[in-house]
């Protein structure tokens, strides 16, 4: 087996699929993409209902747990993410969202030159590749298939009579002109299949000869000399070894795992290295700190009939073989659902300049991540806090990659995170009671005692998490606490970088996948440009 790369992409997710397909387009160059999960194309990932399967147990993905969290009751959180090609491209609802302008112009303001919305909206287009929508906003020519959900469920329109009975704008484009309103998501599908990072980027290029994926290869640390990233210690077929990197290592290990094979390759905070008897290779202290993800609430509600919503009943059971056999043959209906069809952005105070809550609004009963079941068919409601306040951090435990991570996101540490989500559950309770949804219902499941803002805050913290949007773990900036420079550059450490989630100085108002996908876009760029400058030089 080739022992030597120009680069190697260390994590399959999505950041990584996007590398190694746009690093591979010039034949000349050699790149080794390292995934610790498996090929991520069956069934189970190919269908969007299926993702249902992936969510609540360990089929293509790591099933995090949270340190016990102070803000939840002493609860501990759940973190699914992706194990496999694609991450968790591949196990997520598909929301293609890219969050609001101000997000990425506060970027920039924080002193991140070039990612400004205007700096990235072209990586965005280049991505995209939109069935429906043409404007100067999206791209009709990119990898990533986004289209319309084609479940044909009635229940849209339920959601959307009662958008308009609170007196909300309707969005058919959450990620053009404006975002504030309620709809019908976009989901990254194509022809009623999930479209996946992995599918979409790097299924098309694996014929490649200067492409090489390793499934299956965990990567225990990158090798580090004189400050120096000369390659990666993988596990891979019953062996460890030794990858050697002639130009980059690039970290896309995601928000929960970049800053733990930072942490095990002697970069991070000294004092916390030190404590596991690791070689310090560089202090950094900001490895680790600054994670945070956007914590979420969701309401429930069993219905009075079946059509159009998922559950365990007889009919449903019916229903839902036709629904098969129809997906086998169209490719459209139920099956074909991303579950979270509907949903939208609204603010808890119209003085806001951006909405700082989103919407998803599903056709099942969602309890405690698709791990409880009930014996009934129902509509479920997500509110979640766009804003947090809240940081958290990544931690050791041990020195091995082997050894539990301390993952702590900290969820509603920040009183001002309980109090935005406090009217945030007003709002989307307000909704939901709309007679066009309202009059579905045969029984409110959790919140029907729910009456004062003290029964509010107690609910909050005894049932919110995460909506499955960890990040910035790595931070990028210029202050003591960045991990990367504006060219995802570790501070400290040469021909190393990390592209994932984990470099968002703060959590974007939205999804956070389109995002990961822009971000390892304009890193292609990047690494391309900095190349040509040493080669002219």
């Amino acid at each position: 087996m080739q022992k030597e790369f120009d680069y190697i992409v260390i994590g399959g997710g999505s950041a990584g699929c996007v590398l190694a397909s746009r690093l591979t387009e010039d034949p000349n160059i050699s790149v080794c993409l390292l995934e610790a999960g498996g090929q991520g194309d069956s069934w189970t990932v190919n269908i969007p209902a299926a993702c249902v399967i992936s969510l609540p147990t360990k089929i293509n993905n790591w099933a995090f747990e949270t340190v016990p969290q102070a803000g939840l009751n002493g609860r501990k959180g759940y973190q699914p993410r992706g194990k496999c090609l694609g991450g968790s491209s591949s196990i997520n609802a598909m929301i293609y969202i890219r969050g609001n302008r101000a997000d990425y112009d506060h970027w920039a303001s924080l002193g991140n030159a070039g990612w400004s919305y205007q700096d990235v909206l072209p990586y965005f287009i280049k991505s995209e590749n939109n069935s429906r929508i043409q404007n100067e906003y999206h791209g009709n020519a990119g990898p990533l298939s986004v289209s319309d959900v084609q479940s044909d469920s009635p229940i849209h329109q339920h959601y959307i009579d009662a958008a308009k009975e609170q007196g909300y704008a309707i969005l058919d484009d959450f990620n053009g002109e404006e975002q504030e309103g309620l709809g019908v998501y976009q989901v990254t599908h194509i022809n009623g299949e999930r479209c996946s990072v992995a599918r979409g980027y790097l299924f098309p290029h694996l014929n490649r000869p200067n492409l090489t994926v390793l499934t299956y290869a965990l990567t225990h640390k990158i090798l580090i000399e004189n400050k120096i990233a000369t390659g990666v210690e993988v596990q891979h077929a019953g062996q460890l070894k030794q990858l050697h990197a002639r130009k980059e290592v690039l970290l896309c290990a995601g928000a929960i795992q970049s800053p733990q094979i930072l942490m095990l390759s002697g970069v991070g905070d000294q004092d916390e290295l030190a404590s596991h008897q690791i070689e310090v290779k560089h202090h950094l202290p900001g490895v680790g700190k600054n994670f945070h993800d956007h914590p979420d609430f969701i309401f429930g509600y069993s219905v009075k009939e079946t059509e159009g919503t998922f559950g365990i009943s007889l009919s449903g059971s019916l229903d839902m073989l036709k629904q098969v056999k129809r997906y086998r043959k169209e490719r459209r209906g139920m099956i074909a659902s991303n579950f979270a069809e509907c949903g939208g952005f609204l603010k808890t105070d119209p003085a806001l300049d951006i909405p700082n809550l989103q919407l998803h609004f599903v056709m099942a009963l969602v309890d405690d991540h698709a791990r409880k079941f009930h014996a009934s068919h129902g509509l479920s409601c997500h509110v979640c806090l766009l804003n947090p306040r809240s940081r958290g951090s990544i931690q050791l435990s041990g020195s091995k990659i082997s050894d539990p991570l301390r993952i702590d996101p900290n969820f509603l540490g920040d009183e001002r995170d309980l109090e935005d989500l406090v009217q945030g559950f007003k709002i989307t309770r307000k909704l939901m009671q709309s007679p066009s949804l309202s009059r579905l219902y045969k029984a409110d499941l959790f919140t029907a005692q729910v009456q004062t803002d003290d029964d509010i805050r107690s609910i909050l913290r005894a049932r919110a998490d995460t909506v499955y949007h960890p990040v910035g773990s790595c931070k990028m900036g210029i202050d003591d606490m960045s991990v990367v420079d504006p060219e995802l550059k570790v501070y400290g450490i040469g021909h190393l970088r990390v592209i994932d989630a984990s470099i968002m100085p703060a959590v974007v108002n939205g999804n956070t996948n389109a995002p990961v996908v822009m971000i390892a876009e304009k890193a292609a760029d990047m690494i391309r440009q900095s190349r040509i400058y040493k080669d002219v030089a």
